[in-house]
């Protein structure tokens, strides 16, 4: 089909448009009564599939796909589709949880609470009643060497926080972990085997305890159930009746740009 005919299919959809278009778009379906533009890409693939990705629905086909078939497998992917155009579109609408920048009266965030850097003492103090950390830094101290010893602090403050969460869980549960790693995964919170070895981002340390628990609970769950199975959740849901609330909360935290 010319690329002339394909751009008429969409330009009467652009002033309803809610969702992104994605660079080259060159369709638009109505899904459940949402207008969307897509990019379709014709490719040696042998089956029809889609993303959703942070610009929008992109769509690849087999050469031998007729435009017919392709819309019928989106619109039966529409609930799918409108499901994940939403999360992105709240995703990108919520403010970024971003490290501090590094410097004295920067401002950090412990467990969910605002917190303030200092710098220029001649020890380390932590003023838990002000919420301040001190460092023994210059200061007009900046950049890496605040940062690391910074971060080094928070480390300590995670393992000690998230241990005491997973001791917390862990019988209520009724499992036992071994171990507790630190991560720093650009794409997940946490993971779990089967020896009960627990992987943590130590950047939850940032986050509120509910969201927190959530994490751990989660990870603890994949002890009794290695899965995301109906069995699996209702674990999670004896412990937090209202995890899904969290989970939702914590998509819309993005750890791509964090080191």
């Amino acid at each position: 089909m010319p690329p002339e005919q394909l751009a008429l299919d969409f330009t009467s959809a652009e002033r309803g448009l809610r969702w992104p278009a994605p660079e080259g778009a060159n369709r638009h379906i109505v899904l459940q009564g949402e207008h969307v533009l897509y990019r379709l890409d014709w490719t040696r693939r042998r089956t029809i599939g889609c993303v959703v990705g942070q610009q929008g629905l992109l769509v690849r086909a087999p050469r031998w796909a007729g435009v017919k078939q392709i819309e019928s497998f989106l619109l039966e992917k529409a609930a799918w589709i409108l499901r994940h155009l939403q999360s992105m579109r709240e995703r990108q609408q919520q403010p970024r949880v971003s490290p501090p920048v590094c410097k004295h009266g920067a401002k950090f965030q412990l467990w969910g609470q605002d917190w303030q850097l200092g710098l220029g003492e001649d020890a380390l103090q932590v003023r838990e009643d002000e919420c301040r950390l001190l460092l023994p830094l210059p200061l007009d101290a900046q950049g890496e060497t605040p940062q690391v010893a910074l971060e080094q602090w928070l480390q300590t403050q995670a393992r000690q926080g998230l241990t005491e969460r997973l001791n917390h869980h862990a019988p209520l549960l009724g499992v036992r972990w071994s171990r507790l790693s630190l991560s720093q995964a650009r794409t997940r919170w946490g993971s779990a085997r089967h020896d009960g070895h627990i992987r943590l981002h130590w950047r939850l340390v940032h986050l509120p305890m509910a969201l927190v628990d959530y994490v751990v609970v989660h990870e603890l769950a994949h002890l009794h159930e290695m899965n995301h199975s109906p069995r699996f959740w209702s674990w999670v849901e004896r412990i937090l009746p209202d995890y899904r609330e969290r989970q939702q909360a914590l998509r819309q935290i993005d750890l791509s740009h964090w080191r």
